[in-house]
This record gives C-alpha cells, sequence and structure tokens, in this order.
C-alpha cells in the first residue's frame, strides 16, 4: 500500500510528481452563487503551479470535485500556507470538516466557450450550443467576466424566439424535475417590480382548499424590499429539504417556500447573481427564467402576471402584448398551459412594503380584516379565480365566485395555518407586527390628489431602511392612487431597527418622497385586463 502525499506537496508543470494537497478551511465570505477559494501568496503550491488570481481551479477529494474561483490572500487570518479556503457555498458543496485534505489543480477551460464566443460575434446559437453553455455555467465553469459576457450578449433583442426556447430547455435539462403524478399542477407567478404584492400568498391557499395541487417554489429578494419567501419566512420556515417539501404538498395540496433549495434551475441561480447588479432584466432571459422553474417544478397549468405602469418593469400595453407573446410562444413549445393577465402596476399592491407589514396585510386578507388591503384582496381572488379555472370541472366566468366564496368562510385561512404549521410555524401576530422601533413620518407638501406613486423609490427607501434583511423594516403606506389629501396629511410612514438605516432613509425621502399630488385630470390610468 503507498502512502498519502503530503499535506502541501508541490505538483512540478509535468504533472509527474506529488499531487499538490492542501488542508481544507471553511472561510465565512458570502460569495452568493460563486464558489471562491482561498489561498495564501506565500503557499508552496501557489508558486509551483502558477495560479493567478482569479483563475479557476479544481478542488478535488474522495470523489468529489467543485470548480471555484481564486482569490489569493496575504493575511495567514484568512488561510496559512498549508491551507485551501472555500467560501460558505463551496465549503457546504464539499461536504467535508475543517482540516480535511484535499488537491488542488488549474481548471480546464469551459468546452463551451467557443459557442460563448460565436454568440458575442452575434451568431444565431443552436439547442446544443445552449445546452453545453448552460451545463457549463451550472457547474461554475464560468468566471463572473466569462458570465457577464454570456448575460450582455444575450440581452433584450439579441435571442430571437426559437432562442429564447432553446435557452429555456437548455436550463431545464440541468436542473432537478419533480413529478407530482397528477394531470393538472398549477401554480401562479409574477414577473416583479411591484412593491408589496404578495398575491401568491393568497392565491396558493385558495387554490389548495378548492382541491388542486400548488407547489409553490418562490425567490428571496435580490434588489426589492421583499420576496415571497422573505415574507411567508416571518410566518414559517421556508428552507425546507426537497424531501420535506414533497410530503407537505402531498398532504396539503400547496407549500410557500424558497425555491433555492430544489434546484430546479441551478443555472439561472447563477444568472441572476450577474443580471440584478447589472440591473438586466432582458425579455429573453425573464422568460427562460421563469418557465424553466415552473415546468421544472412540476406545473401544468401556469398564470402568468404582468403589472404595467410608469414605474414597473413593463410600461406600456405594447410592450406587455410583445412579451405576452414570447411568453406564450416558447410555454406552448414546452407543452405548458399558460394564461398571461396583464394587471395595473401603477403603485404598489396593499399597505406594506417589507416582510413583516407584507405578513401583516396578508394575514389581515385571509382573516378578513376590515382593516384589509382592498387591493391585494381583489387582485388575488382574480388571479385564485383563473387558476381555478383550469379545473375541468369549472364553468369559465365561475372562478373568482368561488375564489371568494373559500376566502370569506374561512377556508383559504384554515389551508394557510395547516401549511405553515407543516412548514413550521413562527409567532407573528399582525396586531402587533412587531415593526421597527425607529420610525419616520412622510406627510403631503401641500393638498390635492395622489395622482402618482413611484413604485422605484418607495422600494428603494424600504430597501435603505433595511428591508428585507431586517424583516421588521419597511414602509407602510396610508395613502393611494386617487385619495384626497390635505396639506400635512400622512402619505406614509418608515419603520427601521438602526439609527443608520433610518437616516439613509430619512435621506432619500428628501431628495424624492415617491408621491405626486395633483388634479384628477392628472392621474394616468390603467388600460389592464383586471
Amino acid at each position: 500500500m503507498t502512502s498519502e502525499p503530503p499535506v502541501n506537496a508541490a505538483v512540478t508543470s509535468n504533472g509527474s510528481t506529488n499531487q499538490a494537497r492542501l488542508a481544507l478551511r471553511r472561510v465565512l465570505i458570502d460569495t452568493y452563487h460563486e464558489n471562491v477559494a482561498y489561498m495564501h501568496r506565500e503557499c508552496d503550491i501557489y508558486r509551483a503551479e502558477g495560479f493567478k488570481a482569479l483563475s479557476k481551479v479544481e478542488v478535488r477529494t474522495n470523489g468529489r470535485s467543485i470548480l471555484a474561483t481564486l482569490n489569493v490572500v496575504d493575511d495567514e487570518a484568512i488561510v496559512a500556507c498549508g491551507e485551501l479556503g472555500l467560501s460558505k457555498s463551496a465549503f457546504a458543496q464539499m461536504g467535508l470538516d475543517d482540516g480535511h485534505t484535499v488537491t488542488v489543480s488549474q481548471a480546464e477551460p469551459p468546452e463551451s466557450i467557443g459557442a460563448l464566443h460565436r454568440k458575442l460575434g452575434g451568431e444565431r446559437l443552436h439547442l446544443e450550443d445552449f445546452k453545453a453553455i448552460v451545463h457549463d455555467i451550472a457547474e461554475h465553469r464560468y468566471s463572473k467576466i466569462e458570465l457577464t459576457a454570456f448575460v450582455v450578449a444575450t440581452n433584450r433583442d439579441e435571442l430571437d424566439r426559437e432562442e429564447v426556447y432553446f435557452l429555456t430547455q437548455a436550463m431545464i435539462d440541468v436542473g432537478r424535475h419533480l413529478n407530482w403524478h397528477e394531470n393538472l399542477v398549477v401554480d401562479k407567478h409574477c414577473i416583479g417590480g411591484i412593491p408589496g404584492n404578495r398575491t401568491s400568498m393568497l392565491v396558493v391557499p385558495i387554490v389548495a382548499a378548492h382541491g388542486m395541487l400548488c407547489p409553490k417554489t418562490s425567490s428571496r429578494a435580490i434588489t426589492s424590499p421583499a420576496g415571497t419567501a422573505d415574507t411567508m419566512e416571518v410566518l414559517a420556515n421556508v428552507e425546507l429539504p426537497i424531501e420535506q417539501l414533497e410530503d407537505i404538498v402531498r398532504a396539503h395540496r400547496g407549500c410557500l417556500a424558497w425555491g433555492g433549495t430544489a434546484h430546479l434551475s441551478p443555472a439561472d441561480d447563477v444568472l441572476i447573481s450577474v443580471e440584478r447588479p447589472l440591473s438586466l432584466d432582458s425579455p429573453g432571459q425573464m422568460v427562460a427564467s421563469i418557465l424553466s422553474k415552473k415546468i421544472s417544478a412540476g406545473s401544468s397549468h401556469l398564470v402568468l402576471d404582468i403589472p404595467i405602469g410608469p414605474t414597473a418593469k413593463v410600461r406600456s400595453m405594447p410592450e406587455a402584448q410583445r412579451l405576452r407573446r414570447l411568453f406564450e410562444y416558447v410555454a406552448r413549445r414546452m407543452q405548458l398551459s399558460l394564461d398571461v393577465v396583464i394587471t395595473d402596476g401603477r403603485q404598489p399592491i396593499g399597505f406594506g412594503i417589507g416582510p413583516v407589514l407584507e405578513a401583516r396585510d396578508v394575514m389581515r386578507v385571509l382573516e378578513n380584516d376590515p382593516r384589509a388591503p382592498m387591493d391585494l384582496r381583489q387582485k388575488s381572488l382574480r388571479l385564485a379565480g383563473r387558476l381555478i379555472e383550469c379545473d375541468p370541472d369549472v364553468r369559465g366566468g365561475d372562478g373568482f365566485a368561488i375564489a371568494r366564496d373559500i376566502l370569506d368562510s374561512g377556508r383559504a385561512l384554515a389551508k394557510m395555518n395547516d401549511i405553515i404549521q407543516a412548514q413550521g410555524s413562527k409567532q407573528f401576530d399582525h396586531n402587533q407586527p412587531g415593526l421597527g422601533t425607529l420610525s419616520f413620518e412622510v406627510r403631503a407638501p401641500h393638498a390635492g390628489m395622489v395622482t402618482s406613486i413611484d413604485n422605484l423609490q418607495l422600494a428603494r427607501i424600504a430597501g435603505l431602511a433595511g428591508a428585507p434583511k431586517v424583516k421588521s423594516s419597511g414602509v407602510d403606506l396610508l395613502c393611494k392612487l386617487g385619495d384626497e389629501v390635505q396639506a400635512d396629511a400622512l402619505l406614509y410612514r418608515v419603520h427601521a431597527s438602526y439609527p443608520t438605516d433610518l437616516e439613509f432613509a430619512r435621506q432619500a425621502c428628501k431628495k424624492s418622497i415617491g408621491f405626486c399630488l395633483g388634479n384628477a385630470a392628472d392621474m394616468l390610468h390603467a388600460f389592464v385586463e383586471f
């Protein structure tokens, strides 16, 4: 029997001598969907191998391997010369303890890099090209620079509709697929951009109470003040092992969980880490992202909400119709039944912006509380009604009334409570929701009608106040479009838990409060389907 090579043994240029072995060390840095390795500059292996900062390395041991971007450090408090540090997510993927010996070597360039270069040159790619690129992205073979190049090369009109279908199919192929062994599996999704739009947390219990299977896996916020998963986390655990998620859905006909643990479209999670800092959300990438996750989750029928408004993602009806046609084309190719609904995106939905405030609004609607926001209730009922009409036993046009009866009767609340208990209930009282103890009020500078509300500015203010990381922070609206207000009337209240967050939000309000006051003739009317 041969003995294992010693830790920190160098590899020669021809690879014929000792393997490069280092002791694994967990580095508590969140690198957000990027595997990062850390090596000391004075490490013998670093010098012998000719590693460079930001190059790709392959880390191996016991049949396991990951690819990571190398960062070079000079501080032994981070990693010593005989160690290889891994970021939090990379360390978790290896599934090993600190001190375990690993080998490290230069990673081979991604096989799909040629296809990427052709796309950068303006060529049209085929299905096999996208499959190769997406596979390498999911395997973390692309650096951040290469990822950015792909995102930019496929931005806006750089993809034709068949290429969007190819990208969607490729993203499905690299992820996990759920099969519920039922003919009717429903879901609802919004393209985003509207603060407080927590309709999913009402649609799921309504349609599940009707008996339909609705496995809702949602995202966390990246640039917005709250995602569905962030808000649901106020009420229950959302990070569920896939086996537990499947058991909950089968037992209760629905769930509201974070999608990150399901690995339904792992390449999309990596791409989002580049798209969001660049504020890129092209139609083709949006379609591929949404539909790949829904199809991988086993959905057969999807209701898609496209809000339009001057500060929404989609700002005109022609743009909404173009996006609708693209969604419908790809969904048809994927044999997914799709119902696109164009909705009013001129202002936030509900009163709260931020996880705790949005959870408060949701529970008030479920409990038929007179303080519940009527716009959140009505929009949720209409979306739930569209999904219920996917049931072959329901006549077209009857869905809204069925959804309203389920909500008014308390059956939706009972179903939501069942789901909360199954996922792991947290203490929450919507009458005393535990908001940030620091606050300030924003008041009307003069009398008039509220003629416009800036979604982007209010989302920014809530984010500066701490949302979604600090769940008790956010913006609590007291006025909506069409309201007549007097000078110095209270428009909204900002909540924070830390003085610096409060001051950041206050400074943002000084630049713009996000409300315009004027006459009825100044208000932009919505041309939407409901």
